[in-house]
């Protein structure tokens, strides 16, 4: 097994940047354009400790990584009954926007909450008396676990989102039809809208992605903000559901639980041990970091973070 080094990391994001070719930059993000498509990224927070590989210094909007810190919001505010009495906890086959399942399935409520649907359900599950307010508890939260006070809200991202949001809004509206959503549609997408707009670092996503594998301890207090029962669904769903229609195929080659974001940004979480942090903006057709997902892959392999067992290298 290597030993976690800056090196180690330089070598990874060397030998996983070419992958990028297999991806394209989403165009319909503002800031994005082919320049973006051969950036890599990658930090690594151990708790006591960073270690940072690539483009490190650009800020890129959370877009499906905040569907994880709705969850733990919605868990805390409503608990797990009541969350899934509104959206399931199950994989879909579907891609991550899509209308059909809803229904095709003749299903009531989202497959689960790292689809658009299931996290549109979700964020209308954030406790506030306004968006505003709802939406202010967010960014306390995403604040506090990442140790850094100065995040906030892409405006020019927030306008784009609502611009090309139409598909979101159907899923609403369908929703609402079903009864699957407690709050007016547009209210829960404007919510929305405003989490995938946060702009984070590779820092940012690591600080998140350690805080979940550290029993959801504040960074700073450690005192721990979200319960081992509701930090152990949102890893199983992110391990099932995190990667889109890939996830299958990350729970077997990395093996820890992860998140992605069509920005290609992903936050993973290794239990015990790690946060990592990675923005690769080169994503293929399923939504995942091309180059990102197998700097992932790399990692795992290179530093034995399967969670279902280690295997044994050659001599």
């Amino acid at each position: 097994m290597a030993q976690l080094s800056n090196q180690l990391l330089e070598q990874i994001v060397e030998d996983s940047l070419p992958y990028a070719s297999d991806g394209e930059v989403r165009p319909v993000i503002p800031m994005y354009d082919d320049t973006k498509k051969d950036v890599l990224g990658v930090t690594v927070w151990t708790g006591e400790e960073y270690f940072h590989a690539g483009r490190t210094d650009l800020y890129v909007p959370m877009q499906s990584t905040a569907k994880i810190v709705t969850l733990m919001l919605a868990l805390n505010d409503f608990g797990k009954k009541r969350v899934f009495d509104m959206v399931g906890m199950e994989p879909m086959g579907d891609f991550f926007n899509s209308i059909g399942q809803l229904e095709r399935h003749q299903t009531e409520k989202p497959f689960n909450p790292m689809i658009n649907a299931g996290a549109i359900a979700t964020a209308a599950l954030i406790k506030g008396g306004s968006v505003e307010e709802r939406f202010e508890r967010f960014m306390e939260f995403i604040r506090q676990i990442t140790g850094n006070p100065d995040l906030v809200m892409s405006e020019e991202i927030y306008e784009a989102e609502k611009s090309n949001g139409a598909r979101n809004r159907a899923l609403a509206y369908f929703m609402q039809s079903t009864g699957a959503m407690i709050m007016a549609p547009e209210e829960a997408l404007d919510l929305y809208f405003r989490t995938n707009a946060v702009m984070m670092c590779t820092e940012d996503f690591a600080r998140v992605g350690h805080f979940m594998a550290n029993e959801g301890r504040d960074p700073e207090t450690n005192i721990r903000l979200i319960s081992p029962e509701h930090l152990r669904t949102v890893k199983s769903i992110m391990l099932t559901s995190g990667m889109y229609n890939s996830s299958g195929q990350f729970a077997v080659e990395a093996g820890f639980p992860l998140k992605s974001g069509v920005s290609g940004a992903i936050i993973g979480a290794v239990p015990g041990r790690m946060g990592i942090g990675v923005i690769g903006p080169a994503i293929d057709a399923k939504g995942n970091s091309t180059a990102g997902g197998a700097l992932v892959k790399s990692l795992s392999n290179e530093l034995d973070l399967n969670m279902f067992g280690v295997i044994e290298h050659e001599l």
